[in-house]
């Protein structure tokens, strides 16, 4: 911008103008020369905040084709776990195996001693038995009740029979007069009373009976209760003695002879043998496109394994989501609890996109904007992006960047509130 004016004009523009009016003029334009001055020595002042080159990761985004395929580290872990806890009170008094041991379904693994439970089992038994006892004696006691019923109906109806054939007797011979009609009177109450008698018997025995029967059958429920609490005891005290509730290896088994064990305490856990699954946390960015039964894979000694999603927990924490992996059919063979490996997720069908290297700024920023980088390759300043999907170390742009422009990719968090960067040597 020139800021010189002639002689001849400024003595043309003083004739021109009246006095006050050039004045004016002067001073508009020293103004404008002395604004001119200050931007070109701020063009020529270093702007941005000053970052080192060695201390970011800067990519260009390309065309390419976006494989739409999710890489995690995943962990191997036992297809199946028993966790195996006291479920009594003891002292260690037998240990049979050994961490990290191969059992078997029902195998014995270590024997507990409890003097208090020992004396419970003991104290019960006594109770059953008596009460066994006392069952018996009250069966024997209802038989002889019955027995002694029926003798005693027996009798009756056999005074009951007897009188009836003298009263039927006494009938025909009044008939013919050889017998008084006060003889036939006295027949007739006599097979009366004995049918009366006859009846008392029945009602009374039955009663007495029914009476027996009641308390037998309370004993009885009394005995079963005691018989079924025993088991109870006896079952405890087979606890004592622990067994594999399956076949797998033992791991965390620590128990010493003479340990103490409240009940209820984590003694050890039984893996399955030869059958695994992979855990893995996948980024949140992720979870509405990951779902039960999406297929990957995993290649292992030059061989491909399936794998399918088996479970996920959508809880996030620290920015991650936990998934299970299944494999889908027999899993490679030399596979060791906790061992770590790459598996891979198909979340979609390959196709062309604008591709830019995926790192730490897409946390920072949720890939809403970007450090980009100025022709010079020396400033980079804040740009409003559009991404799309993320795979294997690579984002989709969508817009606000053009192939060829490069962006700082690294993590954001030194200069997250800067507006520009001046990178340096």
């Amino acid at each position: 911008m020139s800021t010189v004016l002639s002689a001849t004009s400024g003595a043309r523009m003083d004739r021109a103008l009246p006095p006050r009016r050039a004045s004016w003029v002067w001073r508009a334009l020293a103004a404008a020369a002395v604004a001119g001055l200050a931007f070109l020595a701020w063009q020529r002042l270093p702007r941005g905040l000053p970052v080192a080159l060695g201390d970011v990761d800067i990519a260009a985004a390309r065309r390419g084709v976006f494989d739409d395929v999710l890489v995690t580290r995943a962990s191997v872990q036992p297809l199946h776990t028993v966790l195996l806890d006291a479920a009594e009170n003891g002292r260690v008094e037998q240990v049979l195996v050994k961490d990290g041991a191969q059992v078997e379904a029902g195998q014995l693994l270590f024997v507990l001693n409890s003097s208090q439970r020992a004396q419970e089992l003991m104290q019960r038994s006594s109770e059953a038995a008596q009460q066994l006892a006392n069952l018996a004696t009250f069966r024997a006691a209802f038989v002889a009740a019955q027995a002694q019923q029926r003798r005693e109906l027996t009798q009756g109806r056999f005074e009951e029979e007897r009188a009836r054939r003298a009263h039927e007797r006494n009938l025909a011979l009044a008939a013919t007069g050889f017998v008084s009609p006060a003889a036939l009177e006295e027949s007739a109450d006599r097979l009366a009373q004995a049918q009366r008698l006859l009846a008392q018997l029945r009602a009374d025995g039955d009663a007495e009976l029914a009476t027996r029967g009641q308390s037998v059958r309370a004993m009885e429920r009394a005995v079963a209760e005691l018989e079924r609490g025993l088991a109870a005891l006896r079952a405890a005290s087979d606890g004592l003695a622990v067994r594999a509730p399956v076949a797998g290896r033992l791991t965390g088994f620590a128990l010493q002879l003479g340990e103490s064990v409240q009940a209820g305490t984590r003694i050890a856990r039984i893996d399955s043998s030869g059958r695994f699954k992979l855990t893995t946390r996948i980024d949140e960015f992720h979870l509405d496109r990951v779902h039960e039964g999406l297929r990957g894979t995993l290649e292992r000694d030059g061989r491909e394994f399936a794998l399918s999603v088996s479970r996920i927990d959508p809880q996030v924490s620290d920015g991650r989501f936990s998934v299970e992996l299944s494999f889908d059919g027999a899993g490679p063979a030399d596979l060791q609890a906790g061992q770590g490996l790459d598996a891979r997720l198909t979340l979609g069908r390959p196709g062309p996109a604008l591709l830019l290297q995926d790192s730490g700024f897409t946390a920072d920023t949720g890939g809403a904007w970007a450090f980009v980088l100025d022709a010079d390759g020396r400033h980079a300043g804040r740009r409003e992006l559009k991404l799309g999907r993320r795979a294997a170390g690579v984002v989709e742009v969508l817009g606000g960047l053009q192939p060829g422009e490069r962006a700082v990719v690294s993590s954001y968090r030194p200069f997250l509130n800067a507006t520009s960067l001046r990178l340096q040597d």
